[in-house]
């Protein structure tokens, strides 16, 4: 299964703990990321990931997000056929680096997009007909297994 995840996820661990469903997705993605060191699971990134994780504020936090995206399996780079795929996705309402990750999914052929973010899977649900990947919130994962 090839795997992408946004940044919401990865900073979902670091969110209030409180909050029972952010807890639920924060224990749901630490399982998925051991779970990248199975071989039937894979982590597909991107250059935007790589790029959001640059322009965190919290140093120790962006250090260590940093260092646990390098692990992913493929990371997929910018090129001029994502950043015309991105601008068709912003034309449907997508900002540009919801569209961007979404361009970079469709291109490493991801089987699922995982997303924290409500507006986004709000408005995947207006256009998922339009789209080349499922995008859900990482509390999919409970549903699978």
């Amino acid at each position: 299964m090839r795997i992408y995840l946004d940044i919401s996820c990865l900073n979902r661990p670091f969110d209030d703990q409180t909050q029972l469903r952010i807890r639920l997705e924060s224990e749901t993605i630490i399982f998925i990321l051991k779970n990248f060191n199975l071989p039937q699971w894979e982590w597909i990134s991107s250059e935007i990931l790589q790029l959001e994780l640059e322009h965190l504020p919290v140093v120790e936090m962006k250090e260590h997000l940093l260092l646990l995206a390098s692990r992913a399996h493929y990371v997929v780079r910018l090129q001029q056929k994502e950043a015309k795929r991105a601008q068709q996705l912003k034309r449907m309402g997508f900002n540009a680096f919801d569209a961007l990750h979404i361009a970079c999914a469709e291109s490493g052929n991801v089987d699922i997009f995982l997303t924290c973010d409500k507006k986004l899977l709000e408005q995947t649900t207006q256009v998922s007909d339009k789209l080349n990947l499922s995008i859900v919130n990482p509390l999919w994962l409970l549903e699978v297994i």
